[in-house]
């Protein structure tokens, strides 16, 4: 795959742009260096000509002097230009790594169902690192070489026009044939960078879970599947490699070649009395000076296929779309307790590729061009796969709370994560304060919902910023008055550092019934007007439970709430309940109606035993 140079030339323009002003002195620098590197070789030559010419005297000294001084200088540019390059890079690459990283984080849920962490942070760090060289050295060794490899030229031009001309023909071929192997090794580098990434993924997943893997003795098995992912790495990094250094050693003999020439042409043109001793020599310094640029030019080709497969990777990665739109306007009114409508909503999960066309399962999944009907796309992915939810319709007032109970593969989770908008209906339409989903700005949207599940993820940060999460904003007094309000105070103080307790990774020192209630606190600060507790208790014992219920009594206090659960303990509190069965609604009414009603479902849920029948 070739790689087109306005790959490279977006990413420059759009990461070096913010920092015109450092990009402008690092080329001042880089100009003054090439012009006294152009200097230098006259001042040697007028050195030569005046000791053969038996001219010796101070003109001797001054030319020394200015050699040696001429020399230091180039060597300060040198460091300030390295120096600016660095720097340059890294700011330039930190910027993608933020843009890669906030892009990951707004695509939808099947794409992060579809790669694990691990390949993600290969994508977003690894690639955005190998492209760091690209960005600090990229002006320097290529902008810089090629000026340098001009001024050469023109130098020679003065010399002899046969100079000129001959050495301008070896720059071209030599350009040439680099140019032609600059993408021989693109797709090995993509395919050695994949390799890591799918290497990364396998070691995050199983770093995870240690204590599973160490408790039911899978140490084994992990380690010979690390060897089996290792292998592919190895041989694509070492066939990429060897490819790339193959291809573009051939132009060593070019340098060879050049060389030879320079000295046949100074001999030649001595020959014919034409040139001094002095100007062989000037012309030999030349040639040897055009061969490091066009050296420089060769690594750096070398640098830029890894470079083409990282930019290829991050530019597909960022093609990438939500089909979550984010095209909302209207506002959800502000009351704090919303009301919750569906109207005949209907979901399937997106079919496999192989579902879609059995016969080619290379083939991409199809997408609605603009021309095409979007519901009978929706239609053709439902008829090709199971529906996880069918034909839901209820009504849910403001400040109601909604039991909903089923078998686990029901469309519990499935119904609540369409309100949150992690997924769109096939068909139907839901309402969050009268107001379609779809109208209402995501991030309002996710404001004013509050979500706890069964897992609760911690950061490695205080206490404060895991409640807050990471929002300067909300002061230490609103804190603890969520806390007091929830009936928490008593589990604060006996924290030693209060807000500022660091946590570790995961919470790792955190019980089950702890994290629950940094779940319930971060929640209680956002003041959604809408709740959703998914099993947030099923995993508790009685006690924790018990004390959980008072938090969750305040949460809820003037809230609409959506709460799924598999025990009869946890939908007490329930003002309605819905019971689901295959995707498909099974009862929906008063809880109070149903308990006195023995021909209902949940009546007989309640005879049997709730735990028992939707085990």
């Amino acid at each position: 795959m070739k790689t087109s140079l306005k790959r490279y030339r977006t990413l420059l323009s759009t990461y070096f742009k913010p920092f015109w002003k450092q990009v402008l002195l690092l080329f001042l620098l880089l100009m003054s260096g090439i012009i006294l590197r152009l200097i230098n070789p006259l001042i040697l030559q007028s050195f030569i000509d005046s000791v053969v010419g038996g001219n010796p005297g101070t003109g001797l000294i001054k030319d020394a002097l200015a050699y040696l001084g001429i020399a230091i200088t180039i060597q300060l540019f040198a460091l300030g230009e390295t120096y600016l390059a660095t720097n340059l890079g890294l700011l330039s690459t930190n910027r993608l790594r933020t843009d890669l990283a906030l892009h990951c984080l707004k695509l939808d849920l099947p794409f992060h169902n579809q790669h694990t962490p691990g390949e993600m942070i290969e994508r977003v760090d690894g690639d955005a690192g190998t492209l760091g060289n690209f960005f600090s050295r990229f002006i320097i060794e290529i902008v810089g070489s090629v000026i340098l490899m001009i001024g050469i030229l023109i130098m020679m031009f003065r010399i002899d026009w046969r100079v000129g001309a001959t050495f301008s023909t070896f720059a071209l071929i030599t350009l040439l044939i680099m140019g032609r192997l600059r993408d021989v090794a693109v797709p090995h580098f993509r395919k050695a960078r994949q390799a890591t990434a799918e290497l990364f993924g396998f070691l995050e997943e199983r770093l995870s879970g240690t204590e599973d893997v160490r408790g039911n003795g899978a140490t084994g098995y992990v380690m010979r599947r690390l060897y089996e992912k290792s292998r592919p790495v190895l041989r694509r990094w070492v066939k990429a490699g060897a490819i790339g250094s193959s291809a573009f050693g051939s132009t060593w003999i070019l340098f060879a070649i050049g060389t030879t020439v320079s000295l046949a042409l100074g001999v030649y043109l001595y020959q014919k009395s034409l040139i001094t001793i002095g100007v062989v020599y000037l012309i030999f310094r030349y040639a040897e000076l055009l061969n490091q640029p066009l050296e420089s030019i060769n690594r750096q080709f070398q640098d830029l296929q890894q470079a083409g497969a990282s930019a290829i990777r991050i530019l597909d990665l960022m093609s990438l779309t939500s089909a979550i739109r984010d095209n909302g306007r209207t506002p959800i009114p502000g009351s704090q307790a919303l009301a919750v409508q569906c109207e005949g909503v209907s979901f399937a999960y997106e079919p496999s590729v192989d579902k879609l066309n059995p016969m080619d399962a290379s083939k991409p999944m199809e997408t609605p061009s603009p021309a095409d009907d979007l519901n009978l796309l929706h239609e053709k992915k439902a008829a090709l796969s199971d529906k996880v939810l069918e034909n839901i319709t209820f009504n849910l007032p403001p400040g109601i709370i909604l039991g909903l109970l089923g078998r686990t593969g029901s469309g519990k989770t499935t119904l609540t994560r369409l309100l949150i908008r992690f997924f769109e209906p096939l068909h139907g339409a839901i309402r969050l304060g009268g107001v379609i989903l779809s109208e209402i700005p995501l991030a309002v949207l996710r404001q004013r919902i509050g979500l706890v599940t069964q897992e609760i993820q911690l950061f490695n940060a205080s206490l404060r910023d895991n409640l807050t999460l990471f929002d300067p904003s909300i002061p230490d007094e609103r804190i603890l008055d969520a806390l007091k309000q929830l009936g928490l105070m008593d589990w604060y103080h006996s924290l030693a550092e209060g807000l500022e307790t660091k946590l570790e990774p995961g919470g790792s020192r955190l019980s089950a019934g702890e994290a629950q209630l940094l779940a319930f606190v971060r929640v209680f600060l956002r003041d959604p007007g809408l709740i959703i507790l998914d099993e947030a208790s099923s995993r508790l014992d009685p006690a924790t439970e018990a004390r959980l219920d008072r938090a969750i009594e305040q949460l809820l206090h003037g809230r609409t709430a959506i709460i799924i659960a598999h025990r009869l303990g946890t939908v007490q509190r329930a003002d309605r309940i819905m019971i689901l069965e295959n995707g498909s609604q099974l009862e929906y009414g008063e809880r109070e109606r149903l308990i006195t009603n023995p021909e209902s479902h949940f009546s007989e849920l309640l005879r049997t035993g709730m735990e028992e029948a939707l085990a």
